[in-house]
């Protein structure tokens, strides 16, 4: 009976999850008539006219372009930096040590969004203002605090006899790094890797402060342009959201037995 219950509220919780999606994807193939009326029903035909009209109606494929970049350049420089300052902080004992893993603490306990008008007067004056690489800049200074956080935690459960014999057989602090270590770090890698992609991927606040230009927007601002001051394009915007969320599940899909290993790291000390 216990494990019976265990499996009703298991089940209830997948429901509560995945309804909102399915229903996404439902209402993606309705007229916006369909959508007013019936919403929680079925569509009466699956049709493909929402997604070709969205697709041309925003330059749908211009804003997937840009968030594909920034994204993915962000999640490669957060992992990158992250994994190195973590390793040294982790590996290295010196007069900072703690000051500096304080310093990235730092991050997760002050929003940036604190310093959205410092942040604005400085992409001003570096020129980065209304460019995809200021966007990406934002994008690592407000992720890299998680990323440190996670890879230190990662780096006490890894014996530091791996790096002692890497060194005797003469490996650099870097080859450690790059042969020894990094292989070990896949599953905390895909838990920041995924977690970092769809908080840059479904970010608006930034790119809605950063980025004036229309051809530099990301899917996020594409999906702004459906909603009229009297009237919203409901059918396109699910069509645009479903449109959207499909990379983030496929990638998903692909690293999720990483993620689940990542995010279970360090719970069972042998």
């Amino acid at each position: 009976m216990k494990q019976f219950f265990k499996y009703v509220f298991v089940g209830m919780f997948a429901f509560l999850s995945l309804y909102p999606i399915f229903l996404m994807f439902m209402s993606s193939f309705k007229t916006k008539k369909e959508i007013t009326s019936s919403p929680l029903a079925l569509p009466s035909r699956f049709s493909l006219d929402n997604f070709i009209e969205v697709w041309q109606k925003v330059n749908y494929a211009e804003y997937l372009v840009n968030s594909v970049f920034v994204s993915a350049i962000s999640v490669i420089v957060i992992l990158l930096i992250s994994s190195m300052a973590a390793f040294y902080l982790a590996r290295f004992k010196f007069r900072w040590n703690g000051a500096i893993l304080f310093f990235f603490m730092l991050g997760l306990m002050l929003p940036m969004k604190l310093a959205i008008s410092p942040l604005y007067m400085q992409l001003l004056k570096l020129n980065l203002l209304d460019t995809l690489t200021g966007l990406i800049v934002v994008f690592v200074a407000g992720h890299i605090s998680f990323a440190v956080f996670l890879f230190y935690g990662f780096f006490g459960t890894l014996p530091k006899d791996l790096d002692q014999s890497a060194r005797i057989d003469g490996c650099s602090n870097f080859q450690v790094y790059y042969k020894i270590v990094l292989p070990l770090m896949r599953p905390a890698m895909a838990t920041v890797a995924i977690t970092d992609l769809i908080k840059v991927w479904n970010d608006f606040f930034y790119p809605l402060i950063f980025i004036k230009s229309t051809h530099k927007g990301t899917i996020p601002l594409g999906m702004l342009s459906l909603f009229g001051e009297y009237d919203t394009q409901w059918n396109l915007l699910f069509s645009g959201l479903t449109l959207s969320s499909l990379p983030m599940i496929i990638a998903f899909l692909f690293a999720s037995r990483q993620f689940i290993e990542g995010l279970t790291a360090g719970a069972v000390k042998s």
